[in-house]
């Protein structure tokens, strides 16, 4: 790998993708003085990026039950990292570090206890990771009053969190004007509409598209997710509650104002259409039975999407021709592991090297004379 940094200061670069990484990308690249253009073919709603339709989540440990120990470690990471990039935005985005809890009902045991022994292991594995704690029913009464009466054992996951991805995609919006990058909304945009290098050209390329790369990346595939949101002025949970079930576990993540994201459905397709009739009943169902004020709650939005995802289900950089670097495969973990990805590019331009993508088992694959 080389040792020399991609680009030279004041470097015109173009991003193509304003979802999630993209977005951060250009912050932290036009806060070092680089001149960027940022394209995407929607709006800055961001209403084709997959991380429009998420939970946001910041739970690595929780998440070692379904990834690899390297994306746990750009979770524990991304956790340190987030209030760090939040502090640049004028607007307010809610923020909160108060773990996760689990719970499960009588005839799930099994599967908790399955859960219990991946996440012991992974602890076994990364020491800095704060243990995991069994709670029994006065402890849930006393952390997690809402669900006091209703489930007997429950774990619980200290310093996990969650943020609200809408309110990030917004604010990202006026801070990346604030700092001079040229937003190029509603312009679709392939890798050969552009010649990196060449005169009136921009000096580097960056690919962050998601899907939108698969013409590029043809290992690239989609799992869909389906999300509800819902206002619930009954229910009081003040955390990230997960709900062991037969087929996968249920997420239910509180946001502001009573309003809550309910999801957990996975599917290996690339079909974007509506949700199913089973998977939103499964959702609202599972989510009654953890609180009944759910009965009550009207649905918002009930939204689907298909996140990025390469073969091994795990991040990726690569560069396959000169002067452009294309970055995806962040799978269901965008908002977990964003931070930690962001942060090995941005060494790989700064520096040519990538200790820290090793740190977390990254693939990165340069071409030889870069």
């Amino acid at each position: 790998m080389s040792s020399h940094p991609f680009i030279s200061p004041q470097a015109r670069i173009a991003i193509l993708g304003g979802g999630l990484l993209g977005r951060l990308m250009a912050l932290e690249l036009s806060g070092r003085g680089f001149s960027i253009d940022l394209y995407d073919r929607g709006g800055p709603e961001a209403e084709h990026a997959a991380a429009r339709v998420a939970a946001a989540m910041l739970a690595p440990l929780a998440e070692s039950a379904v990834t690899e120990h390297g994306v746990v470690r750009m979770g524990q990471y991304g956790l340190q990292r987030w209030p760090e990039l939040l502090a640049q935005f004028d607007a307010p985005v809610f923020l909160q570090q108060a773990g996760t809890m689990v719970v499960w009902h009588r005839q799930d045991a099994p599967e908790a206890q399955r859960f219990r022994g991946i996440l012991q292991r992974t602890q076994a594995a990364i020491p800095e990771l704060p243990p995991l704690q069994t709670l029994g029913g006065a402890q849930i009464a006393e952390l997690e009053p809402a669900l006091a009466g209703h489930f007997q054992s429950a774990y619980y996951l200290p310093g996990e969190g969650q943020l609200d991805n809408r309110q990030l995609l917004a604010a990202l919006v006026p801070a990346l004007q604030a700092r001079g990058v040229r937003l190029h909304w509603h312009q679709a945009h392939e890798l050969d509409h552009f010649a990196p290098g060449a005169q009136g050209q921009p000096d580097l390329l960056i690919d962050t598209r998601g899907l939108g790369a698969k013409p590029q990346w043809s290992q690239l595939r989609g799992v869909r997710g389906e999300v509800l949101r819902v206002h619930a002025p009954e229910v009081q949970l003040r955390r990230p509650t997960r709900l062991m079930h037969p087929r996968y576990p249920i997420y239910i993540a509180p946001k502001q104002d009573h309003h809550f994201v309910i999801g957990a459905t996975e599917i290996e397709s690339d079909d974007m259409s509506p949700a199913s009739v089973r998977s939103a009943m499964e959702l609202l169902s599972a989510a009654y039975t953890v609180h009944s004020g759910f009965a009550e709650a009207r649905i918002l939005e009930i939204n689907t999407q298909c996140r990025p995802t390469l073969p091994d289900n795990l991040p990726a950089i690569r560069q396959v021709r000169p002067r452009v670097l294309e970055i995806n495969g962040l799978y269901r973990h965008g908002f977990m592991i964003s931070p930690a990805v962001l942060d090995c590019a941005i060494e790989l331009l700064l520096t040519g090297e990538a200790p820290l993508a090793a740190r977390f088992d990254m693939d990165v694959r340069l071409l030889a004379a870069a």
